[in-house]
C-alpha cells in the first residue's frame, strides 16, 4: 500500500472513499460538518434517521453523497467526545481500515488522524494511525495454495493534517510508523513460520540478510564457537534435537561515538518447545513455534530501529535452539553449568528458556552495555497473572522499569512492573547445585525473572515476559508483533535523551536508569 500525507479540504477529494468521524449523540468532527454543509445536511439527515449513533469502532458507508467529490464516505463511531484518548483513537482506525476493506475502494483519505488528543502531537497521529493501518492488513497466507479469505487492500491511502505546516511533522510521522510495521511484520512473518520452517540455521540466516541489507553488522555462531565460549547451560537445551543451534548477533553503531555504552537487546529464541523430556501436553502444542517470539520482536525491533537510523549504537542478542526429547536431551536432575560459571540443577525440561537466556546474559557483559532488555515467551504464570493484554515487566532498577512502562503507555503496547524482590530467590535454592531453574508454582513468572537476575548483576537489566502477548489463539490465531512497538518508543526515547533532542509530543522527559506451565517456559 501507498501512503501519502495531504492537507486540504475533505468535501474536494475526488477518490473512492473519503473517512470522517462521529461522536456519540452524533455530534460531527470538523471533517464530518464540511462535508454535511456541502451536501445541505444529508449526513444529518442520514444520522436522524438513526442508522448511525456514533457508537467507538462502529461504521456506515454513505454512497453518493450530494455536492462531494468523492464515491463514498466512511462514517466511523468515535465514542463520547469527552472520552475520546489514544486507546480509543487506535480503534477507530482499525474500525475504518476494516469497513474500508469491504469494499472495492482502491484509495482513501482519512480524516480520522485531523481530530485532536491531549498530549499527542501531529507526528504520534500519523504514526500510529500508520502502524494500526497496516497491522490491520496484515496476513499470513504463504503457505496457503488458494485463499478464499483474501482482503481487499486499498492500492493507496493519504492521511490528512489539518494545516500545510503540519506536512513536514506530517512526514516524519509516517516514516516512523512505516519502520514500526515493518517491524512487526518481519516478526510476525518469523513467528508464523512453522517448526519445520523456522528453524535456529533458517532464523540465523534470515536475521544476518536482513542486517546485512540495512547496513548493519551480522555475526552468526555456531555449535563450536558456543562451546568454546563455555555456555553449557544454553547447549545442554540444544544437545536434545538434530537441528543445531546458534547465536545470533547484530551490531547498529549509529551514535556518533562507536565508543558509546549500547543498548542490548535479548531475545528468547526456541524455534519449537515440546518441553523435552518434561513433555508438554499434546492440545496446542502446534503453537510452541511461537516460542521464538522474543527473538522475532527483537529482530524486529531491531530492523525497525536500523531503518530509523536512531543514533544510539544497539545490539541484538538471539540464543536460538529446539527444546526437543531424545536420549541426548536435559533430564531432570541433571546439573549444567553456565557460561558465568554458576550450576543449575534442571529441575524441569520445560523451563528451557532461562537455560538459553543465562548464558546470553552474560555474553551481553563484553559489550559493556548502558542497558539490557531481555524479551521472551518465558512463563504460563505470567498469562494467569496478567492474561493476554499485558506484558510482564521485571527490572533490577526501578528507573528502567519506568522508562519501559512509559514507552509502552505511549503506543498502547502496555506492561505491567512486577516485583523482583530478594526474598524470592529462596524458591530457587537447590541442595546440589548454585540454583535451581524452577521455583515451584507460586509466583512461577517472578521466580524466572529472578533466575535470570542471577546472571544479569553486571549491568542495569529488564526482562519482559511476553508469554500473553505474543501471539492469539483461536479464530484469530497468530503473533501479534508485540512487544515491537514497545522497544522501538524505548529506544527513540534514548535516542532522545543521548542527543539532547527536545522531547517529543509534550512529554516529560524520563530520567534514564541508574547504576504455558506455571514453571514451564
Amino acid at each position: 500500500m501507498e501512503f501519502n500525507i495531504k492537507s486540504g479540504s475533505p468535501e474536494k477529494q475526488r477518490v473512492a472513499c473519503v473517512i470522517v468521524g462521529v461522536y456519540e449523540s452524533r455530534k460531527l468532527t470538523l471533517a464530518a460538518d464540511l462535508l454535511d454543509r456541502v451536501s445541505n445536511g444529508f449526513i444529518g439527515d442520514v444520522l436522524r434517521r438513526g442508522d448511525m449513533e456514533g457508537k467507538l469502532g462502529s461504521t456506515l458507508m454513505l454512497h453518493a453523497v450530494p455536492h462531494a467529490l468523492c464515491d463514498r464516505v466512511l462514517l466511523v463511531g468515535l465514542g463520547k467526545e469527552r472520552e475520546f484518548r489514544a486507546k480509543e483513537y487506535r480503534e477507530a482506525v482499525r474500525a475504518s481500515i476494516k469497513a474500508l476493506t469491504q469494499t472495492s475502494a482502491n484509495e482513501a483519505v482519512s480524516y480520522l488522524t485531523e481530530l485532536t488528543i491531549k498530549k499527542h502531537d501531529v507526528e504520534w497521529m500519523i504514526e500510529q494511525a500508520t502502524v494500526v493501518t497496516l497491522d490491520a492488513l496484515y496476513r499470513f497466507d504463504r503457505f496457503k495454495t488458494r485463499n478464499d479469505e483474501a482482503v481487499r487492500e486499498p492500492k493507496k491511502m493519504t492521511l490528512a493534517v489539518q494545516r500545510r505546516s503540519d506536512l513536514n511533522d506530517g512526514e516524519k510521522g509516517l516514516a516512523r510508523g512505516l519502520a514500526i510495521a515493518e517491524g512487526m511484520r518481519f516478526a510476525k512473518d518469523l513467528a508464523n513460520l512453522p517448526g519445520n520452517v523456522c528453524t535456529p540455521a533458517y532464523l540465523a540466516d534470515t536475521a544476518r540478510d536482513m542486517a546485512l541489507s540495512l547496513g548493519a553488522e551480522a555475526e552468526i555462531l555456531d555449535e563450536a564457537a558456543i562451546a568454546e565460549l563455555g555456555m553449557g547451560s544454553f547447549l545442554s537445551v540444544a544437545k536434545g534435537s538434530v537441528q543445531p543451534p546458534r547465536l545470533i548477533v547484530l551490531k547498529h553503531y549509529g551514535a556518533k561515538d562507536k565508543a558509546d555504552k549500547p543498548v542490548v537487546l535479548v531475545g528468547k529464541g526456541i524455534t519449537f518447545d515440546s518441553g523435552g523430556i518434561s513433555l508438554k501436553p499434546g492440545e496446542g502444542m502446534d503453537e510452541m513455534k511461537y516460542d521464538m517470539c522474543g527473538a522475532a520482536t527483537v529482530l524486529g525491533a531491531f530492523r525497525a530501529a536500523v531503518q530509523m537510523a536512531l543514533p544510539i549504537n544497539l545490539i541484538a542478542i538471539v540464543p536460538t535452539c529446539e527444546n526437543m526429547p531424545s536420549g541426548n536431551a536435559n533430564k531432570p536432575g541433571d546439573i549444567v553449568t553456565s557460561m558465568s560459571g554458576q550450576t543449575i540443577e534442571i529441575l524441569n525440561t520445560d523451563a528451557e528458556g532461562r537455560l538459553i537466556l543465562c548464558d546470553a546474559l552474560t555474553y551481553a557483559e563484553r559489550f559493556a552495555p548502558a542497558t539490557v532488555v531481555d524479551v521472551a515467551t518465558l512463563t504460563g504464570a505470567c498469562v494467569i497473572a496478567l492474561g493476554h493484554v499485558t506484558t510482564g515487566l521485571f527490572a533490577n532498577q526501578d528507573s528502567l522499569a519506568r522508562e519501559l512502562s512509559a514507552a509502552g503507555e505511549e503506543v498502547g503496547d502496555r506492561a505491567w512492573h512486577m516485583p523482583l524482590f530478594d526474598e524470592y530467590q529462596e524458591q530457587l535454592k537447590s541442595p546440589f547445585a548454585d540454583v535451581a531453574n524452577i521455583g515451584g508454582r507460586p509466583a512461577g513468572s517472578i521466580t524466572a525473572a529472578a533466575f535470570l537476575s542471577r546472571f544479569a548483576k553486571a549491568y542495569d537489566w529488564a526482562h519482559l515476559d511476553i508469554a500473553g502477548t505474543a501471539w492469539k489463539s483461536g479464530k484469530d490465531k497468530g503473533a501479534t508483533g508485540r512487544p515491537v512497538p514497545l522497544l522501538v518508543q524505548f529506544l527513540q526515547d534514548r535516542a532522545d535523551i543521548a542527543t539532547g533532542n527536545v522531547v517529543r509530543r509534550g512529554r516529560p522527559r524520563r530520567e534514564t536508569s541508574d547504576a504455558i506451565d506455571d514453571d514451564a517456559d
